[in-house]
């Protein structure tokens, strides 16, 4: 992979351009530098409620990530992209301000040489590039001195350099992205985005307990870590066994069926809109395509989801289902290859 590139400013002299690959997901969001700096974050972020809060929090002022959502009791918790969008509601500023902040810290963590322009592409769910792409642009203001937005599939393709006859579904936490790649950037028509991936497990499993153990004392976040240790959907596991407080004492529950019941709510909408992403591409090209399906996102590394969706794809066909190596930084690396590799009119400049 190539290094840092020069650009040439207004007056024709060159500046140094650092360029960084930039996955900002609803669960987790990734940074990739052509120097080879590579980090993660939980996509939380928290300020502190009260003194008390910042005295505890050792007078910071704003806490990101897992330590964040550690921390949730203490902090007015925000997860931007929650809905794989940046919310408008009332809290619309606090979010696009929390979106900032955690791009700025993103790229804190990737430590930068001084001086140097940051040159970004941020992938991002399908529906954030559509509904508030611009929202997302303004997030990188005053971090980023050009951005490119795309979708996460788009990026994770590109980064496999699998650009033509491949279909990429990537399963984060608010939404499931899919897109079929031909060769060219890919337009609305080659994408779907559905609101079945990662947050509606956890919220089907919590269901589920729920109904089978209703003493248990559960919360959401307790369900998403059960779901990221155990999650599968396959025919048979070991017996799956946490423990769950019952009037205040630890106690375990068996809760190997829930995990598969509540994982496997993602296989048939993905099917449905794989089948519809293959049934409407170009006839000469669909077998190519139904054989080519990569799987990537925190979602695609659950247990038995490539063999489940090409069970249920048999009767339309068949196909091939392979899952991404890297999840962590499949989105980020190719974001990061796009910025290599793209001429300077497709960048969005912030100033």
């Amino acid at each position: 992979m190539s290094k840092n590139r020069n650009k040439a400013d207004d007056s024709g002299s060159t500046t140094d351009a650092l360029y960084l690959g930039i996955d900002l997901g609803t669960s987790r969001s990734s940074i990739a530098t052509a120097e080879g700096a590579r980090k993660t974050v939980e996509s939380y972020v928290g300020w502190p409620k009260d003194a008390v809060s910042m005295k505890h929090l050792n007078g910071r002022s704003i806490i990101y990530g897992r330590e964040a959502l550690d921390n949730r009791l203490s902090l007015d918790l925000y997860r931007p992209l929650a809905d794989g969008v940046i919310k408008t509601d009332e809290a619309g500023d606090r979010n696009l301000e929390a979106a900032r902040e955690l791009i700025a810290y993103l790229v804190e963590l990737a430590d930068p040489p001084r001086g140097v322009e940051l040159f970004g592409v941020c992938g991002v769910p399908s529906e954030a590039s559509g509904t508030n792409k611009e929202a997302i642009i303004e997030s990188t203001k005053g971090i980023l001195d050009a951005v490119m937005i795309v979708t996460e599939p788009f990026c994770v393709a590109y980064g496999l350099e699998r650009t033509s006859d491949v279909l990429v579904v990537d399963i984060g936490a608010g939404t499931t992205d899919l897109c079929r790649m031909h060769g060219t950037v890919p337009t609305m028509e080659d994408q779907i985005s559905i609101n079945v991936a990662g947050d509606a497990v956890d919220k089907k499993m919590y269901e589920l307990i729920k109904n089978a153990y209703p003493d248990a004392s559960l919360n959401i976040n307790m369900c998403k870590k059960f779901k990221e240790q155990y999650g599968y959907v396959h025919s048979a596991t070991d017996k799956i066994e946490v423990m769950m407080p019952v009037n205040g004492k630890p106690t375990k529950h068996d809760i190997t069926q829930i995990v598969h019941d509540a994982c496997y709510i993602l296989v048939d909408p993905i099917v449905e809109a794989i089948h519809k992403l293959i049934s409407t591409f170009d006839p000469e090209f669909q077998d190519k395509l139904r054989n080519n399906i990569i799987l990537s996102g925190g979602g695609g590394l659950m247990g038995g989801l490539n063999k489940a969706i090409e069970d249920k794809l048999e009767r339309v066909g068949g196909a091939s289902v392979t899952q991404v190596e890297e999840p962590m930084y499949a989105g980020a690396n190719g974001g990061l290859q796009l910025a290599l590799d793209m001429p300077e009119d497709y960048w969005q400049q912030l100033r």
